[in-house]
C-alpha cells in the first residue's frame, strides 16, 4: 500500500511546486526585462532632451548635435547598445555605430512608428533565455508640441538572459529542497497513516496462523484506522471466544459420552454370553462400539491439541525419529512389511517433541495400514532449506490428486480405503499439534506407487 499512497503524495506534492515554481520563473524573466526597458527608457529620455534643441539647419555645425554625436558613441562603446536620433524620414540626425540605420520591420520599425505618433513605444516582446533576440526602446523627441524625431536605442540581452538563468537556477534549488522536505514529509505521513494497517495486517496473519491471541494497538493513525483496530479487537475477541466454546463443547462432549459408550459396550458383552458364540450381529455393534470409542478419543485429542499452546524445545529430530520408527518395528514386522530409517545420523530442529512424536505414530501408523505385505516403508529424515523433514514414504495404493487435496480434513476418508479402521481424525491432529509449534505437514505422490508424506520443523527457533 505504501507503493500506491506514495506516487500520489509525491505527484500532487510536485504538481504544487510546479504550479508555485512556473509563475515564480515567468515573474522572475519578467522583471529582468522591465528593469532593461526602464532604464533604456531613462536612457533615450536623456538623448532625446540633447536632441531636442540640435537646429535641423546648421546641424552640419551645431555644437550641440556634435554633444550628441559623441554622447552616442561613447554609450555604444561602454555598453554595447545600438542607440541613434532619426527623423521622420528616416534621416540620422545622430548614431552610433555609423553603420547602423532604423529597422526597416519587426519590433524596431513598430517602436519607431508609436514613437512619431507621441508615444513611448510599449514594453517589447518578454525575451526568454533560450531567444537570441534583442531589446528595442523608441522615444519621441519633441519640439514646439510637434514630434521632429525619434531615439531609439537596441540592446543586447545576452546579460539580461544570463540573470534570468541565475535567477531560475536559485528557483531550482529551492523547488528541490522543498521537494526533498515534501518527499521526507510524504514517507513520514504515509508511515503515519500505514502504521495501524501494518499492525492490523501482522495481527491478522498471526490470527491465521492460529495464534488467537494477537490484537492491535489502537493508539495510532487517524482516527478511522483507529475506530478500524478497536473493531478488529472487538472480532478477534468474539472470534476466539466461539472458537473456545466450540473447542470446550468437542471436548466436553467426548468426555461425557465416554461414560455411556463404555456402559453400553458392558451390556454389549453382557449380551454376548447369552448369545451363541461367533453371532456375527453382536460381533458388528462390538465392532462399532469400539470404533465410536477410538473417535471420542480422537476428538477429545483434537480438542485438547487446538488448546494446548507448543512446548518448543532444540530436539535431536533424528534421534526422535529413530525412536519412534524402532517402536513401530515390531508392528511392522507382524504385517510383513519393511520399515527402514534412513537419513542423516544427527538432525535438530525446533519442536514440541510431545507433538512430534504424535504427528510421526500417525503418519507411520498410517502407512502401516495401507502398504500390503512384503512392501517398504522408508522413513527418513534430513534438512530441507530453513526446516528439518522427517519423510515417510509408503508403497501403497496412494491417493488421486484430487484425494491429495482433502488429505488432513476432519473426518475425511478416501472412499477406496473405507473398510480400513480409522477415525479420519489422525492426521488432522498431526497437523494441528506442528502448526502449533510453526511446523507443518505436506503430502505427495510417491512413484511409481504410494504415499510421500513430509513433516517439517523449523530449524530456527520461530518467532514468539
Amino acid at each position: 500500500m505504501r507503493a500506491r499512497l506514495l506516487p500520489i503524495l509525491i505527484v500532487l506534492m510536485a504538481a504544487v511546486l510546479l504550479a508555485l515554481g512556473l509563475p515564480l520563473a515567468v515573474r522572475v524573466a519578467a522583471a529582468e526585462q522591465q528593469r532593461v526597458v526602464i532604464d533604456r527608457i531613462d536612457d533615450t529620455a536623456r538623448f532625446a532632451a540633447l536632441a531636442q534643441f540640435v537646429s535641423e539647419s546648421v546641424e552640419g555645425t551645431d555644437e550641440r548635435q556634435r554633444i550628441l554625436q559623441t554622447e552616442l558613441e561613447a554609450y555604444a562603446s561602454v555598453y554595447g547598445i545600438r542607440a541613434g536620433v532619426f527623423y521622420r524620414d528616416d534621416r540620422a540626425l545622430a548614431k552610433a555605430p555609423a553603420s547602423w540605420a532604423v529597422p526597416a520591420e519587426g519590433e524596431g520599425r513598430e517602436a519607431f512608428k508609436e514613437a512619431l505618433l507621441g508615444r513611448r513605444s510599449h514594453d517589447p516582446p518578454q525575451v526568454w533565455p533560450w531567444q537570441d533576440d534583442r531589446v528595442v526602446v523608441a522615444s519621441p523627441v519633441v519640439r514646439d508640441g510637434d514630434v521632429v524625431a525619434v531615439v531609439v536605442t537596441d540592446s543586447p540581452t545576452g546579460e539580461m538572459r544570463s540573470r534570468t538563468v541565475r535567477g531560475w537556477l536559485l528557483i531550482g534549488l529551492g523547488e528541490s529542497v522543498a521537494l526533498l522536505v515534501a518527499l521526507g514529509a510524504a514517507f513520514r505521513l504515509a508511515g503515519w497513516v500505514l502504521l495501524p494497517v501494518r499492525i492490523l495486517d501482522a495481527a491478522a496473519h498471526d490470527i491465521a496462523g492460529g495464534r488467537m491471541r494477537s490484537r492491535v494497538a489502537a493508539s495510532g493513525g487517524p482516527p478511522e484506522l483507529r475506530r478500524l483496530a478497536r473493531s478488529f479487537n472487538e472480532m478477534a475477541d468474539n472470534v476466539e471466544e466461539v472458537l473456545e466454546q466450540q473447542r470446550a463443547f468437542v471436548a466436553d462432549a467426548s468426555h461425557q459420552l465416554r461414560n455411556p459408550l463404555a456402559a453400553l459396550l458392558l451390556r454389549i458383552e453382557l449380551l454376548a454370553l447369552e448369545l451363541p458364540d461367533g453371532n456375527e450381529e453382536i460381533a458388528s455393534v462390538r465392532m462399532e462400539g469400539k470404533r465410536l470409542a477410538r473417535v471420542l478419543d480422537d476428538l477429545l485429542d483434537l480438542a485438547l491439541a487446538e488448546h494446548a499452546a507448543a512446548d518448543l524445545q532444540l530436539t535431536d529430530i533424528a534421534a526422535l525419529t529413530a525412536e519412534r520408527v524402532a517402536s513401530w518395528r515390531p508392528l511392522a514386522e507382524e504385517k510383513g512389511v519393511r520399515l527402514t530409517l534412513d537419513g542423516a545420523p544427527a538432525v535438530t530442529g525446533w519442536a514440541d517433541p510431545i507433538a512430534l512424536s504424535s504427528a510421526l505414530d500417525a503418519v507411520i501408523d498410517n502407512a502401516l495400514k495401507f502398504t500390503p505385505a512384503g512392501e517398504e516403508v522408508r522413513v527418513t529424515a534430513g534438512t530441507d532449506g530453513a526446516g528439518a523433514t522427517v519423510v515417510v514414504a509408503d508403497r501403497g495404493p496412494g491417493l488421486t490428486e484430487q484425494e491429495l487435496e482433502r488429505v488432513g480434513d476432519r473426518f475425511w476418508r478416501s472412499n477406496r480405503h473405507q473398510n480400513v479402521q480409522g477415525s479420519g481424525l489422525g492426521l488432522s491432529i498431526s497437523r494441528t499439534l506442528l502448526t502449533a509449534g510453526g511446523g507443518s505437514i505436506g503430502y505427495a505422490v510417491h512413484e511409481p506407487h504410494g504415499l510421500r508424506v513430509t513433516v517439517t520443523v523449523p530449524r530456527d527457533r520461530p518467532q514468539a
